[in-house]
Parts: C-alpha cells; structure tokens; sequence
C-alpha cells in the first residue's frame, strides 16, 4: 500500500468512467495520503485513441478549465474509439497554483521517463509515459506561459520519430487550426511530456494558448475550438462539441525553435521594459528592451538587442528581473 499506483479505471469498459489514479505519499499530516490525479476515461468501441492532458504546469488554466468542460460534455455516445482525460497531471502543483509541485518541488515536464521509486513527481511521470501514453494512438499535452510568461499561441510537435509518424503529427498539427505551429528540436532523449509521448509509440502533439496564469474569452475559445478540431481530424467525434461556432481557426504558419541565439537573458537583476511584444517580426540587432535599475536613476538603462531576427515568441511578464531569467525568445518561419 505504500508504493505504485492505484486506480478504479478500467481500460477496456466501455462508457464513461471518472475518477483516479491515486499515488501513496506520506505526509506529516497523513501517514496513508493519496495524490489523486483526476481522470475521465471514455470509449466506444475499438477505433482511434488520444490522450488530453492539461495541468503538466499548475498555473496554466486554458487546457484545465478546456479538459474540465470535455470532461462534463463528452459521452461514449458522441465518440468513436476512446478518450483518456487528464485534467490535472501534476495535482499538487495544480492545486497550489504553481509551475512546480509543492511536495518535491518537481517540475513534471522535466521528470519524464519519472522513477517509480523517486519522488512524487517522477512517479506521476513514469506511470504517465509507462502505463498511459502507450494504450493511446495520439497525446495532446496542453500548455501557457504560466505566471511568468505570455507565449505565441501555437500548436507544437517534435521533429523526431519516423517519418511516417512525423509527417502524421505535423497534419494533425496543422488540422487544429491555430495561427501558428511550432517544431521543436529537444531531442529524443527530452524530459519532456512530447518526448515521453513519442518514447511510448505515439504522435506527440502540443500547444501553447496564452499566459499570465489566467484564462480570457479569446484563449478559452482557441483553446476549445483546437481540441475540437483535433478530435474530428482524428475520427474520434464526428461534430464540434466544445466550441460551437461555425468558424474552424485559420491556416497554421509553420514556425520552428533554435539554440541560444534566439533567447534573450539579464544577465544582471534590473527591471525590464520590452521594445516589442510577442507576435512581432524583428530583424536581427534590433532592440529586443531595456534593462533598467531603480536603485541608480541617473544611469542609462542597459539596452538589450536580438542576436538574430524571427517572430517573438514569448515574453516576460515579471518586470523585475534577476541575472539568468529569460526576458524573451524568438522562432524561425520556416
């Protein structure tokens, strides 16, 4: 009772099945606690499979609140073939509102594979890539920029696997119809969900859909409408269930990411004002901000430049700023 992973979900029943994987993790006030990691597992018959999972980071809500509202709409009626349902895969940094889990401090889109005898975070990894992912044919793991960060709404996908599967992933990207498509470089060895995804045989699928730990009418509804575009590229639902408006998204423009020279950091602490905000197109050596210093006012602010020219893909929402943070980075268009 003291290790694994307990769960009241079967695989193979059809229907609609809600409740839990449930990890022991003894604590100061209870010896015997679980972490529930919510679940909802439906199907219908044998036919295409997906994964949705949202709460990888606590503080991003668009795929949350999206998964939640899935959760309490879709049947095995409106479905061919099965849906597994994450709402929340890291449920202590869900609950706490953070990027990272309370417990271990465990970021889990940097815990995969996990570790079945390590920490809750990596246990909660491992049971992901090694018991989840692998019954699934599809995984759409669903981010923002948190707290710290607003992001270039994109769908994403690695520039790995086979090429059958690569070229598979990257029309499932394109089918959820959002404005831009990112394709990353991380490598298959990555502690990312992507990667673990594509290590357990499937098509690795991700996305970006706002920041600043909130959720707006805009990103709920991008974020509905990609998950229900996704749903009826894949065969598994035959109408839009989540987002019922006639207009379907916009052609993907294709983007891809890079090494540092993309990446603007402090490299002191100071408080930043940006030049330019994410979406714009910049050329290379053009002010990316300035670095400033309240403590010095009659000192000239730092002015920081871009290494190289793209579209500006995130930014940072704190202004105070610390030696090491990112202050913005940039794609490629393909």
């Amino acid at each position: 009772m003291h290790t694994g992973a307990f769960s009241d979900i079967s695989w193979d029943q059809d229907g609609k099945q809600v409740g839990f994987f449930s990890f022991p993790y003894s604590i100061d006030r209870s010896p015997y606690y679980q972490i529930k990691m919510p679940v909802c597992r439906i199907r219908n018959g044998d036919g295409p499979s997906l994964v949705l999972m949202a709460g990888n980071h606590g503080d991003e809500y668009e795929g949350e609140l999206t998964l939640l509202k899935a959760t309490r709409l879709i049947e095995a009626a409106d479905i061919r073939g099965s849906l597994t349902i994450l709402t929340a895969a890291n449920t202590p940094a869900v609950m706490a509102a953070k990027r990272c889990s309370p417990f271990d401090g465990g970021n889990m889109n940097r815990a995969f594979p996990g570790n079945p005898f390590g920490g809750p975070t990596q246990r909660m990894a491992h049971f992901i890539e090694h018991e989840i992912f692998p019954r699934h044919d599809v995984v759409l793991d669903l981010h923002s920029g948190g707290t710290s960060m607003d992001h270039l709404i994109c769908s994403l996908i690695e520039r790995l696997g086979d090429g059958e599967r690569y070229a598979r992933g990257l029309e499932l990207m394109r089918s959820m119809r959002l404005p831009y498509g990112m394709i990353a470089d991380n490598g298959p060895d990555s502690p990312t969900s992507m990667a673990a995804a594509l290590r357990a045989g499937c098509i690795a699928l991700s996305g970006e859909f706002g920041g600043g730990a909130t959720a707006t009418k805009a990103s709920m509804a991008v974020t509905q409408r990609a998950v229900d575009n996704l749903l009826q590229a894949l065969g598994i639902t035959s109408r839009p269930i989540l987002y019922l408006d006639d207009d379907r998204g916009p052609e993907t423009v294709v983007l891809s990411t890079g090494g540092q020279s993309l990446f603007v950091y402090a490299e002191r602490e100071g408080w930043f004002e940006p030049a330019v905000d994410i979406g714009d197109t910049v050329a290379a050596g053009d002010i990316c901000g300035w670095l400033h210093d309240l403590e010095r006012p009659l000192e000239e602010p730092q002015v920081l430049r871009f290494q190289e020219g793209g579209i500006v893909l995130t930014r940072r929402l704190h202004t105070h700023s610390q030696s090491g943070d990112c202050l913005m980075n940039l794609a490629r268009f393909e």
